[in-house]
């Protein structure tokens, strides 16, 4: 008997490390540092939230079903920003709104891949990527990262077969933080190229890439559109998590596919949402230069901070955006040792099992941590516990 979809994978791991919280009291005096998620904690500036305010007030379309690719004005500005900072030529043919990203990747893959068809994902992988893919049938193919977490060219040429369909990438990554070169994704789109499948790059995170400019020249190349797909949310930019807004910018044959996909999902991304991005994207860009600012100075305080950590055998394999990857010198499994960080030291993190597949044991000796939300303070107090515990190495 075949198994349902959902019974294809594993559970959710933040709600997963969120039941670890259960029965566990934090003192006024040690308060949890909960660094399990890439999400702000902090609503969206107020001129914003005013201008979500008035469009539901004053536009009767935010409340009603609006175009399955998302709104033309939208998806003209985003189109846009994306020509300036990459100095390409992209217009708004090339763009659909989607209900956040993980739903642009769902879209991506429905338009590529049929049941047992394969993808290649670096190691450690975004686990939604795999959750999808393994709801839909696709075999998630691991290309196994180094020290340094990114991911070899030839490796990944030594894995395509006549089932795959893609190579996905994340960058700036999730869960390692690193931000891959330049020449690098070049290298990857000339192999999908080459090899006749896709090239996904998820940048859900490059408005806080600690290079200025254009982080990569594909969409330069001609043609870029019949092997690149690009991913982007809006949710970390503006703080708009709850609103679920996305995109997906890939050549309008491919949109007409996408279409399909959303309609039976979602029909249309939700509109006040699209209005808050839009605004978003005609009035702050210089708030959201500052936000940047705020998270490349925290990134700054888990570099020079780590050396507390160093000397105890920790290695810092990953940093940037909103993520560190950590390896830790004790003798137990991350999997054990992320949820006894709760009780013993009032941390909330995912550990690297979550991220592998379960034959690869480096996941093992590895922890994710979101820190965006910490303040330099709060970054300080959590190398404080890390550097407490006591626990066999």
């Amino acid at each position: 008997m075949n198994l349902p979809r959902t019974a294809t994978t594993f559970a959710p791991p933040v709600m997963e490390a969120r039941r670890w919280l259960d029965g566990v009291t934090h003192p006024a005096d040690r308060p949890l540092i909960n660094v399990s998620q890439a999400a702000p904690v902090d609503p969206p500036p107020p001129a914003l939230r005013q201008a979500m305010a008035d469009a539901a007030l004053t536009r009767d379309d935010a409340h009603l079903y609006g175009p399955v690719l998302g709104m033309p004005a939208l998806r003209d500005a985003l189109a846009s920003q994306i020509s300036s900072h990459y100095a390409a030529q992209v217009t708004g043919d090339h763009v659909a709104i989607t209900s956040g990203c993980n739903q642009a990747f769902a879209a991506a893959i429905a338009t590529l891949c049929a049941e047992g068809d394969e993808v290649i994902l670096p190691t450690p992988w975004y686990f939604n990527h795999k959750m999808w893919l393994d709801m839909s049938g696709v075999a998630s193919v691991a290309l196994r990262t180094g020290d340094d977490l990114l991911p070899d060219v030839d490796a990944a040429r030594a894995l395509i077969t006549p089932r795959t369909r893609a190579i996905a990438l994340v960058t700036p990554n999730n869960p390692g933080g690193v931000e891959y070169p330049a020449e690098l994704v070049r290298a990857f789109y000339d192999l999908a190229q080459e090899a006749g499948i896709a090239l996904l790059v998820d940048e859900t995170y490059r408005d806080f890439d600690i290079r200025t400019g254009a982080p990569h020249a594909l969409f330069q190349q001609d043609g870029w559109q019949d092997t690149f797909i690009h991913l982007y949310s809006f949710s970390k930019a503006y703080r708009l998590t709850g609103h679920r807004v996305g995109a997906l910018v890939a050549a309008p044959a491919r949109l007409a596919e996408v279409e399909k996909f959303l309609d039976t999902v979602a029909i249309c991304p939700g509109q006040i949402g699209q209005y808050a991005a839009l605004w978003g994207l005609e009035n702050l860009s210089q708030w959201v230069a500052g936000e940047r600012d705020e998270i490349l100075a925290r990134r700054a305080a888990i570099a020079s901070g780590f050396d507390v950590l160093a000397a105890q055998g920790w290695r810092l394999l990953g940093l940037g955006a909103y993520f560190a990857y950590l390896e830790h010198p004790f003798a137990m499994s991350s999997a054990d040792l992320a949820p006894q960080l709760v009780r013993d030291a009032g941390i909330l993190c995912l550990p690297g099992t979550m991220f592998c597949p379960a034959e690869d044991d480096t996941g093992t000796r590895q922890l994710r941590i979101a820190f965006a939300n910490l303040d330099i303070a709060g970054i300080a107090e959590f190398y404080r516990r890390l550097a407490a515990l006591n626990l066999p190495s």
